[in-house]
């Protein structure tokens, strides 16, 4: 048996969602990305003695809204606690998190073909950002991180493969973005992963020592770094080496881990109850009126499309991807009952423009409205897909006239006039005679290529089904 066969992955994630709050999580100073270093900084940030932290209750919002999200049980009486460990980038020495009272427990996140269980939410504060490749000689602090609000999702050991943990990952990104706590960007340091990480002979419950991978920032380098790791303990306890509980770095340039330090214990930490915060207590009322301003969830959407607009799974997949994406799609089948010619201008022509653009859909220059428009055209056989993507479409974003308006400037709409499909039809098979003659030995694979001429010869203002449906008679002689 291959050794990697005989061995089952066990991952554990830790997933920290940085709040998109105007403020940090115990004092006013901003909270924005991208800022000039350590220029959204306080005496508190700093840790400053005499400071004191006061609770931002956006976060404990927003925390709630998280927990209600995935399903998880939403505590009422919570205490802070002091997370004691030294580090340059972390000012007071210590780090204001929930240790005995997570704010969210129990819950889950499904995949495809599975749920995977939470542990907790805890919400925390960010350390600061050291930075070590600006100045050759020395290493530098950037202070504005520091005190930014966290929640960290610890998941069961419940994940077995890297393509699991990738599904999971962009499940709880997608979520976060959608109830609109975090924009969930990893490259912006949004969305940080660390991974804990061991591996057991198939068939085996004891948990072995796990190692913690930490600084990973994308999803492709969460399953390369588990893929490493698997890999290098695969490999230490098929000789005989002890794998140790400790913290390792990943190095995404080269595709390595090193060594940080042992894994701490949580007594390691020295946590004690959080002595300048006093406890918060949420009520019913306000888990209640949050439940209220909860959006609908993607996996509701999914559900809604498939079961309710008769669309596919694959098309409603991607419909309801994206937040934005998807409330623009809603916006559209208000105004028209074709949703599956809805759906294909959508993934077609429109994601096709906001991709080459690079542009959000609440960018696009056209309105929900003469989409739908758009859409009923098609559906009506006025126009077709051609047409829409060489002409209407562009002459939309430039002139923001309606798709009517074009058709008819433009004498764009469909043609059924039989005879001129007969003539065009005639003249590609003068054009392609030993392909005629190659159809009727039983390539019917040919019809694309009629197809594509006569389209290109009627600058696509003729209807496909109707040349499809004479072409074929023609092929078969059943029309002279």
């Amino acid at each position: 048996m291959c050794t990697k066969t005989k061995y089952e992955t066990i991952v554990g994630l830790e997933v920290h969602v940085q709040l998109s709050t105007k403020t940090k999580a115990y004092c006013r100073d901003k909270n924005k990305y991208g800022e000039s270093p350590n220029s959204c900084i306080s005496p508190v940030t700093l840790g400053y003695p005499g400071t004191l932290p006061k609770i931002n209750s956006e976060v404990i919002n927003r925390a709630i809204k998280l927990g209600i999200a995935l399903n998880c049980k939403i505590s009422k009486y919570n205490l802070y606690s002091r997370k004691n460990y030294f580090y340059p980038d972390l000012p007071k020495g210590y780090q204001i998190t929930q240790d005995k009272t997570p704010i969210c427990t129990g819950g889950y996140i499904e995949i495809p073909n599975k749920k995977i269980n939470i542990t907790r939410i805890h919400m925390e504060e960010d350390a600061g950002k050291s930075i070590h490749d600006i100045d050759p000689k020395n290493s530098l602090v950037d202070y504005n991180r520091a005190g930014v609000p966290l929640l960290e999702i610890v998941s069961e050991p419940e994940i077995r493969s890297t393509q699991e943990a990738y599904s999971y990952l962009k499940e709880i990104r997608k979520i976060v973005r959608y109830i609109g706590v975090s924009d969930g960007n990893m490259e912006e340091g949004s969305l940080r992963c660390d991974a804990n990480i061991s591996v057991r002979p198939y068939g085996s419950n004891v948990l072995r020592n796990r190692v913690e991978v930490k600084n990973i920032n994308s999803f492709k380098n969460v399953m390369r770094a588990i893929e490493l790791e698997v890999a290098r303990q695969i490999k230490c306890y098929e000789n005989n080496i002890d794998v140790n509980q400790e913290t390792r770095n990943y190095n995404a340039s080269d595709n390595s881990t090193t060594v940080l330090r042992s894994k701490e214990d949580a007594h390691d930490y020295r946590y004690f109850t959080e002595p300048d915060i006093p406890p918060v207590v949420i009520s019913q009322k306000t888990i209640d009126e949050i439940k209220v301003t909860m959006p609908i969830l993607p996996k509701q959407k999914f559900i809604f499309y498939t079961q309710k607009l008769k669309l596919s799974e694959y098309d409603s997949k991607i419909l309801s991807n994206e937040k934005l994406f998807s409330e623009f799609f809603d916006k559209i089948i208000k105004h028209t009952k074709n949703y599956k010619s809805a759906a294909n201008i959508m993934l077609g022509v429109v994601k096709s423009y906001l991709n080459k653009k690079s542009i959000q859909v609440n960018d696009l220059p056209i309105s929900a409205i003469n989409i739908a428009k758009l859409s009923d055209m098609l559906s009506e056989g006025k126009i077709n897909k051609t047409v829409i993507e060489n002409s209407i479409f562009p002459l939309m974003i430039k002139t923001m006239k309606s798709p009517q308006e074009i058709a008819v400037e433009n004498k764009l709409f469909q043609i059924d006039d039989s005879c001129q499909i007969e003539n065009l039809i005639d003249k590609a098979f003068k054009k392609f005679p030993q392909k005629v003659i190659d159809f009727n030995n039983g390539n019917s694979n040919l019809i694309g290529l009629f197809m594509g001429e006569i389209m290109r010869d009627s600058n696509g203002k003729l209807n496909p089904k109707k040349i499809n449906e004479i072409l074929i008679k023609k092929l078969k002689n059943e029309i002279k």
